[in-house]
């Protein structure tokens, strides 16, 4: 959406991830809706490239409880905030990493008690998804000049395909200012199954990404954890929480969470979080799913690094901004006369997505 006479919006983010697989990008996410509350950014286009149905619906409920309830109805007349729709989901149909997992069965499957979805969601087939490569294209169309950004926690599949539609290397010149990537151990250590799951378009995406690259390895992730301890505290607010329900899914309490993806998320939206990045250089991608990394005064690649001392500042950070209870996101407007819109002839919806479930 353009925000024509308006200042500048805050900067919006386009997060893609293998939903469902892991938990890392959950809490991520949780975190970029917490701080779209504040106003702090902007979600504006979520996919997956787990090529199955139940993922999207996976995503599809998490937005729906992350962007909290619909604002109060105003008086007429005055200026009135609305609850911008859930956005659409992007998903990848080409048939990889398909299979179902404890996370996506523990907040999918759960009932309320009529028997009915306790996380509402919409999506039922296929067509009901977006293509994710066309989402983030336009997306990135919609966004003000250097201000979006992409978090990346899963394989490269997506912006591949994206970075191959035509006028998408000038639209990210001009729209993206940082690629975040929730990927390897660095300066060069264990493979990561994000990469291996498409070694080809890792290569293509690291190769030829026009901005700048921030990577997030592992083993900050695992110096600088979510805390497990929160689980059993913090979401208490709520008696039925998806967040918390995939978590304790995914591997049995206590435990912290290795938080690679949520420190890509945190940094990129408040950078004096207690982060640094490295020296520039260039991340390569090795036959066996690892990455190298090479220093070099021209590299538009570098690391992200945390703060030791600032340690307990972020991962209090962590809590707060994923527990937080979710509030009405309303985009503030006049309202205007009513009258009627005829909508042009020269503009057709969109084709359906077909294909097998």
């Amino acid at each position: 959406m353009q925000f024509s006479g308006l200042t500048k919006p805050p900067i919006g983010v386009v997060f893609d991830s293998a939903l469902g697989d892991g938990i890392d990008d959950v809490l991520a996410l949780a975190l970029l809706y917490a701080l779209e509350g504040k106003s702090e950014t902007r979600v504006v286009s979520t996919s997956t490239t787990k090529s199955t149905l139940r993922s999207a619906m996976f995503a599809e409920a998490l937005t729906k409880f992350l962007m909290g309830p619909p604002p109060p109805r105003p008086a007429p007349g005055v200026f009135a905030g609305f609850q911008r729709p859930v956005p659409a989901i992007g998903m990848a149909d080409n048939g990889k990493l398909a299979q179902d997992t404890p996370v996506l069965r523990a907040v999918l499957d759960r009932k309320n008690d009529q028997g009915e979805p306790l996380y509402p969601r919409a999506i039922t087939r296929l067509n009901e998804t977006a293509d994710p490569a066309a989402l983030i294209r336009n997306a990135l169309t919609a966004q003000n000049d250097e201000n979006c950004l992409v978090l990346l926690a899963g394989p490269a599949t997506n912006l591949a395909a994206m970075m191959a539609l035509r006028g998408s290397m000038e639209l990210i010149r001009a729209k993206v200012k940082v690629l975040m990537l929730a990927w390897g151990s660095y300066p060069e250590g264990a493979a990561d199954p994000n990469v291996k799951a498409d070694l080809a378009a890792a290569r293509q995406l690291l190769t030829a990404w026009p901005t700048t690259v921030v990577a997030v390895g592992a083993e900050l992730g695992t110096a600088v954890p979510f805390p497990g301890e929160s689980f059993g505290k913090d979401f208490a607010w709520s008696t039925s929480h998806p967040i918390l329900d995939a978590c304790l899914a995914y591997h049995a309490q206590p435990y912290d969470v290795p938080a690679s993806a949520l420190a890509a998320a945190l940094y990129s939206i408040r950078p004096d979080s207690g982060f640094t990045t490295s020296a520039p250089g260039t991340i390569s991608v090795l036959d066996d799913g690892r990455l190298r990394f090479a220093p070099g005064a021209g590299g538009k690649h570098s690391y992200l690094l945390a703060d030791p001392a600032r340690k307990a500042e972020i991962q209090r950070t962590y809590v707060e901004l994923v527990s937080a209870k979710p509030l009405p996101r309303p985009m503030r407007r006049r309202i205007p006369e009513k009258k009627e819109e005829v909508p042009p002839a020269s503009i057709k919806p969109p084709e359906p997505r077909t294909g097998p479930l």
